[in-house]
C-alpha cells in the first residue's frame, strides 16, 4: 500500500473562492478539526499577505496540533531581493510553523511578461529561496506553479525549475496545475516522467476545477508517481474550486488502496465536510459524491427494490464507511419498496401486499398529482402514513387566521401582522403576532399559542424555506409548492404544502413541521419506555 500525505490548503486556497472567508476563531475551529481528522499538512494562509494570516499563525502558536503540521504560503524571493533581504521570506519566517510552502514560476510566460525577468534569474530564485529556507530548519515544499502548462510550453525549462528546488534540498516538489485546464491523460504522462526524472524525490499534485477534472487529475498523478496531494475540503477555491479532499481521500483509501493517515478516521468525513459549510456559512450541496445527502439517495422503485436486497447492486461503496446513510426518497417513481423501507424508519413492518402499501402508494400518488413532492419532505410523507394509517392524533387544529400587510405610503415600510385561533388539548386560543412577512407574522403567532403547550417547541429553526411556482403559464393564478427545512439541533427534516395560495401553501409545511417535531418528541419517549 502506498502512503500518500493529505495536504489541506482550505485556510489558504479555499478563502480565495467567491463567498468564503473565515474569521480568526473559524479558522482556528477548522484547524482542529483537520488534525482531529489526521490529515497531514494544514496551509494556513499566505504570510505576508494580509494580518489576518499572520494573526491565525500567532494564534495557532497556543495550540498544540497532535498530528497535523503547519503550513505557511509565501513565494519564491523577488528578483530585485536576495534572499536575506526578501520581506515575503521574512514573513514565513516570522510565522513561526515547521512547514513552509513557496511557490515558483514554471512556465516561461509568466517568467518573462508576469515576473519581467529572465528565464535564468528565475532558476536562481527558486534555488535561493528554498536553500534560505532550508538554513533555518524549515520543511520546504515547493510548488511549481504552472508546472503543466509549462511543461507542455517548454518542457525542459519546466524541470530545470524543478531541478533548482531539488538540488537546493526541497522536501516536496508539488506539481500544479493552476489554471485548471489540462486533461487527465496531460497529467498522467507529465507527472510519470516526472516520476522517472526525480526518483528520489517526494512528487506532489496540486490541481483546480476549471475543466471539472481536479479529483481525476489528482487520483491519476497518485496512480502515476505522486505521494503527496493537495486539496481543499468541500472543493472550496478560487474561480471554480480546488480538488476536494472529500472526494479524493475515499478514491485514495477505498479505490486505490492507498495507505492514509486519516484512513482510520474515514467514517468522520460527512461531518467535517458539513462543519467546514456550517463554518463557512455555505449550504450544504446535496450532490456532492461520497458525503452530499443525495450521495446514496434512492429514488426509482427498482433500485429501491434492488439496494434492499444487494446494496452494491446500485452503490459503490457503503454509505457508513465515510459517514453517510443510505435515503429512500418518495415520488411518483415510488414503488412497494420504497414505501415498506421508508416506513421500516419509521417502525412499521408491512408484508409485500400489504393493503396498507397500496393505500400509501395510492395517497402519494394523488397529492403528487396535485404538485406534493415528498422527496425533500420526509417529514410531511412520514405525518402522511400515520394518517392514511389513521393512527395521526393532531397536536393542534386551527380554527381559523387572517393576515394583514399593512403600507402606509411608497416611502414606509410594509408592516405584518397575523392573528390564528386555534385548539389546544381542549382549549380555545385567539393570539397575533408581527413579522417581517405574512409567513413570519404567521410562524411567530403559532410559536406564541404553543409554547405553554409544548415548550419543546422552542428549539425548533427553520432553516430553509423555498418557494415554487408549478404552473407559471397561469401567472398570479399558480399553484404553489413551499419546502422548509427544519431543524431542532439534533435532527433535520423536510415539509412541504401545496396551494394556489402561498400563504396556505406555507401554513400548511409550517404545521408539518411542528407537528413533525412533535412527534419525533414521542417517538423517542416510546423508545426510551421501552428501554
Amino acid at each position: 500500500m502506498k502512503k500518500v500525505s493529505i495536504y489541506d490548503t482550505t485556510l489558504r486556497d479555499g478563502a480565495q473562492g467567491e463567498g468564503i472567508n473565515f474569521s480568526l476563531p473559524a479558522k482556528v475551529r477548522i484547524a482542529r478539526a483537520l488534525d482531529e481528522f489526521r490529515i497531514d499538512y494544514i496551509e494556513g494562509g499566505f504570510a505576508a499577505s494580509n494580518p489576518k494570516d499572520m494573526a491565525f499563525f500567532e494564534e495557532m502558536k497556543k495550540v498544540k496540533l497532535r498530528h497535523a503540521k503547519l503550513a505557511a504560503f509565501g513565494s519564491t524571493r523577488r528578483a530585485s531581493k536576495t534572499a536575506e533581504q526578501d520581506p515575503g521570506l521574512a514573513a514565513l519566517l516570522q510565522a513561526g510553523t515547521p512547514v513552509t510552502t513557496i511557490f515558483g514560476k514554471s512556465w516561461l510566460l509568466h517568467v518573462e511578461k508576469v515576473l519581467k525577468t529572465t528565464a535564468a534569474e528565475n532558476l536562481k530564485m527558486i534555488a535561493d529561496s528554498v536553500a534560505y529556507l532550508k538554513s533555518h530548519g524549515k520543511e520546504v515544499i515547493y510548488d511549481a506553479e504552472h508546472f503543466f502548462d509549462g511543461y507542455l510550453d517548454n518542457a525542459d525549462y519546466a524541470l530545470q525549475t524543478l531541478q533548482a528546488a531539488a538540488d537546493a534540498g526541497a522536501d516536496a516538489l508539488v506539481l500544479c496545475d493552476t489554471n485548471g485546464g489540462r486533461l487527465t491523460s496531460e497529467v498522467v504522462s507529465i507527472t510519470q516522467v516526472v516520476a522517472a526524472r526525480f526518483p528520489k524525490a517526494r512528487i506532489g499534485i496540486h490541481t483546480h476545477n476549471d475543466a471539472e477534472l481536479a479529483v481525476a487529475n489528482s487520483l491519476s498523478a497518485v496512480e502515476s508517481g505522486a505521494t503527496m496531494v493537495q486539496g481543499t475540503m468541500n472543493g472550496y477555491g478560487e474561480r471554480t474550486g480546488n480538488a476536494n479532499l472529500c472526494s479524493i481521500i475515499p478514491g485514495l483509501a477505498l479505490k486505490l488502496g492507498a495507505k492514509l493517515s486519516c484512513g482510520a478516521r474515514l467514517q468522520k468525513l460527512r461531518s467535517i465536510s458539513v462543519l467546514v459549510d456550517e463554518i463557512a456559512n455555505v449550504r450544504p450541496l446535496k450532490s456532492r459524491p461520497y458525503v452530499g445527502q443525495s450521495a446514496f439517495a434512492h429514488k426509482a422503485g427498482m433500485h429501491v427494490d434492488a439496494v434492499s436486497k444487494v446494496s452494491r447492486s446500485f452503490e459503490h461503496i457503503e454509505p457508513e464507511s465515510v459517514g453517510n446513510e443510505r435515503r429512500i426518497l418518495m415520488s411518483e417513481l415510488s414503488g412497494a419498496s420504497n414505501v415498506r423501507l421508508k416506513t421500516g424508519e419509521m417502525g412499521l413492518e408491512f408484508q409485500k401486499d400489504a393493503p396498507a402499501i397500496k393505500d400509501i402508494l395510492h395517497k402519494l400518488e394523488h397529492l403528487e398529482k396535485n404538485g406534493y413532492a415528498f422527496e425533500s419532505a420526509d417529514a410531511s410523507f412520514k405525518l402522511l402514513v400515520q394518517k392514511v394509517l389513521k393512527k395521526h392524533v393532531p397536536f393542534f387544529e386551527l380554527q381559523g387566521f387572517s393576515v394583514v400587510v399593512q403600507k402606509r405610503d411608497a416611502d414606509s415600510k410594509a408592516t405584518t401582522t397575523a392573528t390564528i385561533k386555534i385548539s389546544v388539548k381542549g382549549k380555545t386560543e385567539l393570539t397575533a403576532g408581527e413579522g417581517d412577512g405574512p409567513v413570519d407574522a404567521l410562524n411567530n403567532a403559532l410559536r406564541k399559542v404553543l409554547h405553554q403547550f409544548y415548550p419543546q417547541l422552542d428549539s425548533v429553526v427553520l432553516q430553509d424555506y423555498r418557494v415554487r411556482i408549478l404552473n407559471p403559464e397561469t401567472a398570479t393564478q399558480a399553484t404553489t409548492r413551499v419546502l422548509i427545512e427544519s431543524s431542532d439541533g439534533r435532527e433535520r427534516w423536510g415539509t412541504v404544502g401545496v396551494s394556489e395560495n402561498i400563504i396556505e401553501a406555507s401554513w400548511e409545511a409550517l404545521v408539518d413541521s411542528m407537528e413533525y417535531k412533535l412527534f419525533l418528541d414521542e417517538q423517542r419517549r416510546q423508545k426510551r419506555q421501552r428501554k
